[in-house]
């Protein structure tokens, strides 16, 4: 056989070959976290106390995954701003530094981010000047300039991986308007969800050609607040009705979720959400193969990833240990004392001292005839003994400010009624439950137990009244007279203390429950405070000091031979024994 030959027949070897091998693959490794809500560390600086999960112990695992597999991405779907004291501390005290949650995003090297509602809720001056100082993009395509018309946030970003181009198109729930004042978002809208990710769709596949499409969304699977212009929690229904994406990631309800859906056209779209407070992470490996000189996905793998036991990224902690310090010596500031313990989740069960200080801060500060407040903490304590600057999260959860609106006295009644409504069942005989629970939100991080949210659990001060859990919706509750014994009057306007979260909207109590349309609340606000309520009542307890905090009793559940004894049955089926 001549050279020639012999040449051939390599030639058509190597052509039979590489004919029969198998295309070239990669895989492709997410990981999301969502509602970090300030759990960068392994330590919770409101109750001065360790903590699962944190960023510390994420960094550890997506270090380690980057060296062992490679092709990382790693993003954030927003609610990082809020949450805990450190956050606080670098949104509103401490701002002539980077804040902390920009800083902990660039060492962990986070590829994109969306923006939450409690990340607007710090208002421009915090989330403009985060944003400016991170070192990836923050997304929000229905974030638009209201002036423009176009996106405040890059829509998308294209990430590549291995050779593969990957877009993620971010969004937040447009229900915004219906929670936070606009003074914290002004010159912003927020724009329908579906109509937007329509849009880019078709942008991003004409202009990117991308191998995968990712949602990056700040709105929950489905249901929360409904109204004519927007819907709150749209991921799902966005999965279902705009093809396009291989995966969506989402969050803003804190409950964890993996599984998957078929869209219009008949093509399975990976969801996950991982919850909050970095104690889970949601990951999406895929598996791609390169056909024809084009990336195909064989398979996508979505799970949900327990963080909270992981070893902490000591490099990390190290980094950050100036900051820390900082912070530990921050929120042990002792600013008064307290005569004896004081419970949260008494105030389930009738007034408490825990939440009626405060009902009197906000009467004491704003001399409004009446203040209405819901318990902000599940299960949280307040001891005998000095009081701190952290124990103020543990009385006030959220950054929100103090107002005073103009209410009837039928509208303060109707807000009440749908507020007990939520709380307590309809009992029909002694044996039956006095809450209205729930086995299904047991390991819900809002609900936790309860079938609905407990930060809309109002109750009042400044007026005795009682609420009948024998009667239906709009018959519970009686209001006897006002606390200093002059007559209530329903037709009488009366200026009520309440938080910016409910003068805004939230809840729906205001607007559903009251009755009063959403677009005419703020003519009702007559007073806003400047800064927000911990903020006062920082203030306040360093006046007084020494603390005795008593419940006012204004108001109790009746017929109380039943209430008594199913309070105790449902009290130990939430917090065991008393």
């Amino acid at each position: 056989m001549n050279k020639f030959s012999i040449s051939l027949l390599l030639f058509l070897s190597c052509g039979i070959f590489f004919s029969m091998a198998k295309p070239k693959t990669v895989k492709i490794h997410i990981i999301e976290t969502s509602d970090v809500h300030g759990c960068f560390f392994p330590y919770n600086y409101t109750t001065m106390k360790a903590q699962a999960g944190s960023l510390a112990r994420v960094s550890g695992y997506v270090n380690s995954l980057r060296k062992t597999e490679g092709n990382v991405v790693l993003l954030d779907n927003g609610d990082i701003l809020q949450g805990q004291p450190l956050s606080y501390y670098s949104n509103f005290v401490d701002t002539a530094e980077v804040n902390i949650a920009a800083q902990v995003c660039n060492y962990l090297k986070y590829d994109a981010q969306t923006i939450g509602n409690h990340d607007v809720e710090t208002g421009h001056k915090v989330f403009d000047a985060w944003h400016a100082a991170l070192n990836f993009p923050l997304l929000g395509a229905n974030v638009i300039n209201a002036q423009t018309g176009e996106p405040y946030l890059k829509p998308y970003t294209i990430i590549n991986r291995g050779g593969v181009k990957i877009a993620v198109l971010g969004m937040l729930t447009p229900a915004i308007p219906n929670w936070l004042s606009e003074d914290l978002w002004s010159g912003l809208r927020f724009d329908d969800m579906i109509i937007t990710a329509k849009k880019w769709i078709s942008y991003i596949k004409a202009n990117e050609h991308p191998d995968i499409i990712i949602g990056l969304f700040h709105s929950g699977k489905d249901g929360g607040i409904v109204t004519d212009k927007y819907g709150e929690n749209e991921s799902l229904q966005v999965a279902q009705e705009v093809p396009g994406f291989d995966i969506i990631l989402f969050g803003h309800d804190h409950t964890r979720f993996s599984g998957s859906v078929v869209n219009r056209e008949g093509k399975k779209v990976v969801l996950l959400d991982p919850a909050n407070n970095a104690m889970s992470i949601a990951q999406a490996d895929i598996e791609l193969a390169k056909i024809k000189g084009k990336w195909c996905v064989k398979n996508i793998d979505g799970k949900l990833v327990d963080v909270r036991d992981l070893p902490t990224d000591e490099d990390y902690l190290a980094h950050f240990k100036s900051f820390t310090d900082e912070i530990s010596q921050y929120v042990d500031r002792q600013i008064g004392t307290l005569a004896h313990d004081i419970y949260s989740k008494d105030g389930f069960f009738g007034p408490s001292a825990f939440n009626d200080l405060i009902h009197n801060l906000q009467l004491d500060l704003t001399h409004a005839d009446i203040s209405i407040s819901a318990p902000l903490q599940f299960n949280s304590k307040l001891c005998q003994g000095p009081i701190r600057v952290a124990d103020m999260f543990n009385l006030c959860r959220f950054e929100n400010q103090l107002y005073v609106m103009r209410l009837t006295g039928k509208e303060i009644r109707k807000h009440l009624e749908m507020s007990y409504d939520q709380w307590v069942n309809t009992m029909h005989s002694p044996s039956d439950h006095l809450l209205l629970l729930s086995s299904s939100t047991v390991g819900d991080q809002q609900r936790l137990g309860f079938k609905n949210f407990t930060f809309n659990f109002d109750s009042a001060s400044g007026i005795d009244y009682t609420v009948d859990v024998t009667q239906p919706n709009g018959q519970k509750v009686h209001i006897l007279r006002m606390s200093n014994g002059q007559p209530f009057d329903e037709n009488k306007w009366y200026k009520v203390a309440v938080n910016s979260y409910r003068a805004n909207g939230g809840g729906e109590l205001l607007t559903r429950g009251a009755g009063i349309p959403h677009d005419s609340l703020q003519s009702r606000i007559i007073w806003k405070s400047q800064y927000d309520l911990r903020h006062y009542l920082i203030q306040w307890i360093e006046r007084l000091h020494d603390l005795d905090p008593q419940p006012n009793n204004n108001w109790k559940f009746v017929p109380e031979e039943w209430v008594e004894e199913a309070g105790k049955r449902d009290y130990k089926l939430l917090f065991g024994e008393k």
